[in-house]
């Protein structure tokens, strides 16, 4: 009897082990707001930071998404940029992603408003968050990026010191229905409300920097009383300082900028360009990377109440320009 209740008592000790050990390599995790549940192996995460275009940009938060994946030993990461910047390839990859089982999702939507429905049917099969540009009608359970309305009264800002009097200005951008652009050019408006800086219109490249810099020419001649040209993507800078180089006007016609093109910083530093708006993409790489592990393995705190995370941003002028490309480097390792 002794030797049964022995035998029994070991029984139990092993399987507690095994199914302590079970519990610590899975989780059940809620995906998104829809309700399901999916066990995922948390010891193997494979999670995905996928673009809205190739620019280069995205190089500096891929550094940050390959930082994310060196430190954590459970996670491998697919860093993916549809070429062509259209929401059908966008979809593309990110089906082909789910069909390798990929458990997160960091997605930058090209069109939010009309991709919900389709954010929301991959929330229901992976972990959907979103970097850069915010779905906030979606199912996604978090957003890592920038307060675009913020970011557009800096660059505002900028504008009014450009135009202390006023003028006549052009905004460019890839696409008017992409949240953040919609945002960046509220902020702007909010900005320059009240002053005689007079936005003309708004043109749109499909995210085509030989078409950016058509536009931004095309500009320069039809309005030849324009005082400053405003890219709202991080391409729009370059192909709009080309324009205005070529059209002899540096220095008539003031540039506002947004992000750290390598030609927008030159154009900073040598005065050709009033300013940039940068953000931290790095940051939403590595952010991106570090929440989805955490939440897909339980830890819900890096959820604010307000589900977004809004990574600053800063404005770069003639004395801040080395100090940054300094930290740029850095960054990417150069």
């Amino acid at each position: 009897m002794n030797k049964l209740k022995l035998v029994s008592f070991f029984a139990l000790v092993i399987f507690v082990v095994v199914a302590c050990k079970t519990e610590t390599t899975t989780t059940t995790t809620p995906q998104s707001n829809s309700g399901g549940e999916k066990k995922v192996d948390t010891k193997n995460l494979k999670l995905a930071f996928v673009t809205n275009n190739a620019s280069d940009f995205w190089t500096i938060a891929q550094k940050g998404v390959e930082k994310a994946d060196k430190e954590l030993d459970n996670v491998t990461v697919e860093f993916k940029l549809p070429g062509s910047g259209a929401v059908d390839e966008q979809k593309r990859i990110i089906d082909d992603l789910l069909s390798k089982g990929v458990n997160g999702i960091a997605i930058s939507p090209i069109d939010p408003d009309n991709q919900t429905q389709f954010i929301n049917e991959t929330a229901k099969k992976a972990l959907v968050i979103t970097q850069d540009s915010d779905a906030p009608n979606s199912d996604r359970t978090v957003y890592i990026g920038t307060d675009n309305v913020a970011a557009g009264k800096q660059a505002g800002e900028l504008l009014k010191e450009a135009l202390p009097n006023g003028g006549k200005i052009m905004v460019f951008v890839g696409k008017t229905d992409a949240r953040n652009a919609k945002e960046r050019l509220q902020g702007i408006k909010e900005a320059i409300q009240g002053t005689k800086i007079e936005i003309i219109d708004v043109r749109t490249d499909d995210a085509d920097p030989a078409r950016a810099k058509q536009n931004a020419a095309d500009t320069l001649v039809k309005y030849a009383d324009i005082s400053a040209l405003v890219g709202l993507w991080s391409y729009n800078g370059p192909a709009i300082l080309s324009a205005v180089k070529e059209a002899d006007k540096i220095g008539k016609v003031k540039i506002v900028t947004f992000d750290e093109e390598t030609d927008v910083l030159n154009g900073v530093k040598d005065g050709s360009i009033v300013g940039t708006v940068v953000q931290q993409p790095f940051e939403f790489g590595y952010q991106s990377v570090i929440a989805m592990n955490k939440i897909l393995s339980g830890d819900k705190s890096v959820i604010p109440a307000n589900k977004q995370v809004i990574v600053p941003t800063l404005v770069i002028k003639k004395d801040g320009v080395e100090a940054f490309q300094t930290k740029l480097k850095e960054l990417r390792g150069k």
